[in-house]
C-alpha cells in the first residue's frame, strides 16, 4: 500500500467532498488529486528526484505532498522560517529538488530542477492518461522527508516510507467515517510530522481541512466559530495562550469544537486542567509520537482525561501528566542501562516497536536494533496501568560531579511550589564540576517569591546535590514553532542574568 493509492480511495468513494480549505469554496478530493497529477508530471517533466516545499500552510502543502507521490519521489516540507545560511546549508544537501515555495527569490543560485510559486504550482494544466499512477509506486520507497528540530545537534533528515505511513494511518483511522460536515483546523506548521499526518488521516477520514499558519490565540478561536471548526491539534504553547485568552475574554470555548489534540512538548498542568473546564464539551486527547515514529504511538484519550481530572485518587489523578497508552499497532517499553525492562514507575529509556517505526536517516541509515526496537532517546516510566509518562530527552540528563540527574526530577518539585506556575531545568557547564544545575522559572501572574526560598524548597525536598545552583526568572520559555523548550538558550541567560551560585 502507498499513499497515492490513499488519495485514490478518497476519490473514488467521497470524489466530491471538499477536504481542503473554506466549506464553499475548498478543494474536493477529485480537485485534490487533479492538481497532485498535475504536480506529479512536471516533476518528471523536470527529471526532479526530490519536491521541496517551502512556504507556509495552506493547500498547496496536500497538493505537493501527493504530487511527490504520484511522481514517486520524497517529499521534503522545509522550514520556511530558516535564516539565509541556513536554508542554503540545507539546499546544498538536496539531490536535484523541484522546489515549490512562497518566496522564490530566497533560493539565490541554489541548483534546482526548478523553482514553482504557490500559485504557479496549484494552476498547473492537468495531466492526462495517468489514472493507473498509484500502481507504480513502491511501498517501500522513500515518501516523506522531515529535519529533525536540531535542537541540540545539526538536523538529520528522517526518512519515512510509504509503508511506515500507511501502517500509522490504517492502524488509527478508519476510511469514510465521519460526516461532511466535520472539519478540523490545522495549526502546526507544515515540516512537522504532525502536519503530515493531519493531511493524511483528515483525507483519509474524510474531514475537511482548514489551516490556520499564523497563529494567534484570538485569530484561533474565531476560525473554530467561523469555520465551525470540530477537531483542531496544537502545541503546549498555542493551548496555554487559548487558555489565557479565554480567560480575558470571560467565556468558555466555542461549542462547535468536539475534540481537540494537543502535543510535542510538556505542558504544564494547570493549563489542561484549565482548558479542560473552559471546554466542557470537548474532547482532548495528548499524543506523543516522534518523527521517526510517523507520528503518534501513545494517546491520551477523552475519557481518560475527565477521569483523571475528577479523580481523588492520586494515582488516577496523576495521569493527567501522562501521554496515555501505546496504539495496538505498536509496542512501548522502559528499559534501564542494561536493556533490561524497568518495573511499573521505574524512569528508564523509552524505545517502541512497530510496523509504523522507520528509525531511519538519510545521513545515518537505519538506527533500529537488530529485533526491530527503536530508541526514543526520551526518558520515562509506565505505571501499573501501561500509561506512559515522558520525563525528558536523556540529552537533557545534567552530570553533575559525576551523578546523573533529571531535570523533570527538579522542575516536578519547583512546579508544586505556590508561585511557579512553570519551570524548566537544564545543566550549566561549569569547569569544576562538569555541569551545574540551573532553574528558570515562570511565576504566576502577581506572584512574588525569592530565589533563595525555591533552592530552599527543592534542598528540603531532594538531596542537596539535586539543589539548583542558578535560579532565573523569565517571562516566556524561548520555544521552536512545534512547542519544544530551547533549553541551550535559556542556559546562555546564566551569563548575563543575576544568578544565585551554590555555597
Amino acid at each position: 500500500m502507498n499513499l497515492a493509492m490513499v488519495l485514490d480511495m478518497a476519490v473514488a468513494g467521497m470524489p466530491d467532498r471538499v477536504l481542503i480549505g473554506d466549506r464553499e469554496s475548498g478543494l474536493t478530493a477529485a480537485a485534490l488529486r487533479i492538481r497532485a497529477l498535475a504536480g506529479a508530471e512536471r516533476i518528471r517533466a523536470t527529471g526532479a528526484r526530490r519536491l521541496i516545499y517551502l512556504a507556509p500552510n495552506g493547500p498547496a502543502f496536500p497538493a505537493a505532498l501527493f504530487a511527490a507521490t504520484y511522481a514517486d519521489v520524497p517529499f521534503l516540507p522545509l522550514n520556511y522560517r530558516l535564516g539565509e545560511d541556513q536554508l542554503l546549508e540545507v539546499m546544498d544537501r538536496q539531490d536535484m529538488p523541484l522546489v515549490v515555495t512562497d518566496t522564490p527569490e530566497r533560493l539565490g543560485p541554489t541548483p534546482t530542477a526548478g523553482v514553482l510559486g504557490i500559485d504557479e504550482f496549484l494552476e498547473l494544466p492537468a495531466a492526462a492518461g495517468q489514472s493507473d499512477a498509484a500502481e507504480s509506486v513502491d511501498p517501500d520507497s522513500p515518501a516523506v522527508l522531515l529535519m529533525t528540530s536540531g535542537t541540540t545537534a545539526a538536523p538529520k533528515s528522517a526518512v519515512l516510507r510509504h509503508r511506515n505511513l500507511t501502517a500509522y494511518l490504517f492502524g488509527s483511522v478508519e476510511f469514510g467515517s465521519v460526516p461532511d460536515t466535520d472539519a478540523t483546523l490545522v495549526s502546526v506548521p507544515p515540516y512537522h510530522i504532525a502536519a503530515v499526518a493531519n493531511a493524511l488521516s483528515n483525507l483519509y477520514s474524510g474531514r475537511r481541512v482548514a489551516y490556520l499558519d499564523a497563529f494567534t490565540p484570538g485569530g484561533w478561536l474565531d476560525l473554530v466559530e467561523r469555520q465551525q471548526v470540530t477537531h483542531a491539534m496544537v502545541v503546549p504553547t498555542m493551548l496555554a495562550r487559548i487558555v489565557a485568552e479565554l480567560r480575558a475574554r470571560g467565556t468558555d470555548g466555542p461549542a462547535c469544537l468536539t475534540s481537540l489534540s494537543y502535543g510535542g512538548a510538556k505542558i504544564a498542568p494547570e493549563v489542561i486542567e484549565e482548558a479542560l473546564r473552559l471546554f466542557p464539551g470537548t474532547g482532548f486527547v495528548n499524543a506523543y509520537g516522534l518523527t521517526e515514529t510517523a507520528s503518534s504511538i501513545s494517546v491520551l484519550g477523552p475519557d481518560d482525561h475527565r477521569e483523571a481530572l475528577d479523580s481523588e485518587d492520586p494515582l488516577v489523578r496523576a495521569r493527567l501528566g501522562s501521554v496515555g497508552r501505546a496504539l495496538p499497532s505498536v509496542e512501548i517499553e522502559v528499559r534501564d542501562e542494561e536493556g533490561r525492562v524497568c518495573p511499573p514507575g521505574a524512569v528508564g529509556d523509552i524505545v517502541v516497536r512497530g510496523p509504523q517505526v522507520a528509525g531511519e536517516y538519510l545521513e545515518a541509515g537505519s538506527v533500529l536494533r537488530a529485533d526491530g526496537w527503536f530508541p526514543t532517546r526520551d526518558r520515562g516510566y509506565l505505571d501499573e496501568e501501561g500509561y506512559l509518562f515522558v520525563r525528558g530527552r536523556a540529552d537533557d540528563t545534567i552530570i553533575r560531579g559525576g551523578e546523573n540527574i533529571a531535570p523533570a526530577e527538579i522542575e516536578d518539585v519547583l512546579n508544586g511550589h505556590p508561585a511557579v506556575r512553570e519551570s524548566v531545568v537544564a545543566g550549566v557547564p561549569d569547569t569544576e564540576w562538569g555541569q551545574r544545575i540551573g532553574a528558570f522559572v515562570l511565576l504566576h501572574p502577581g506572584a512574588r517569591v525569592e530565589a533563595g526560598e525555591l533552592r530552599a524548597w527543592v534542598r528540603e525536598r531532594l538531596r542537596g546535590s539535586k539543589t539548583p545552583d542558578h535560579v532565573v526568572f523569565v517571562e516566556e520559555f524561548p520555544a521552536t514553532a512545534t512547542g519544544k523548550i530551547l533549553r541551550r538558550d535559556l542556559v546562555s541567560l546564566i551569563h548575563r542574568d543575576e544568578t544565585v551560585p551554590a555555597p
